[in-house]
């Protein structure tokens, strides 16, 4: 017996939580391959799109699939932690939830700064120095030449 079972409330027997529960997990499974799906999907219209326009084709797509990608992992890790939890709580499947977990984080830290094309820790930084680098050129930009034609 599991340890989520053994803290039903009694409303449910253990066998019927668990499957429940189980069902939940299963659930978020199929929800998280239908977004990497619908993700593969809508990156490959617009690429379609972007192609037949004569436009960029191949960083829009990466950064389209990459967002898909990275939404369909945390779906698919949380679907782990319903079926551990509320499933299968033993020293084995927290092991293997935990090793899951940080495989996915890592997946997902490296897409998320290859997509931004910054590190997270760092991302508040890169955006006030681009704030700065913005005001900077201006600041520096010739007079426009209107300005120039009404005197």
């Amino acid at each position: 017996m599991t340890w989520a079972a053994q803290q039903s409330t009694g409303l449910l027997s253990d066998s019927a939580f668990a499957d429940i529960a189980e069902g939940v997990a299963l659930v978020i499974e199929f929800a998280g391959i239908g977004i990497l799906v619908a993700g593969g999907l809508l990156t490959a219209w617009q690429a379609l799109r972007n192609a037949v326009a004569r436009r960029p084709v191949y960083a829009p797509a990466r950064r389209s699939f990459g967002r898909g990608l990275l939404l369909s992992l945390e779906v698919l890790v949380a679907a782990d932690v319903v079926q551990t939890v509320a499933v299968d709580l033993t020293f084995e499947s927290v092991g293997t939830l935990g090793l899951l977990v940080l495989v996915r984080t890592v997946l997902s830290f490296s897409l998320s700064a290859e997509l931004e094309g910054v590190l997270p820790w760092r991302r508040a930084q890169f955006e006030v120095e681009a704030a700065q680098r913005a005001a900077a050129q201006a600041a520096t930009r010739p007079p426009s030449t209107a300005a120039r034609d009404d005197s």
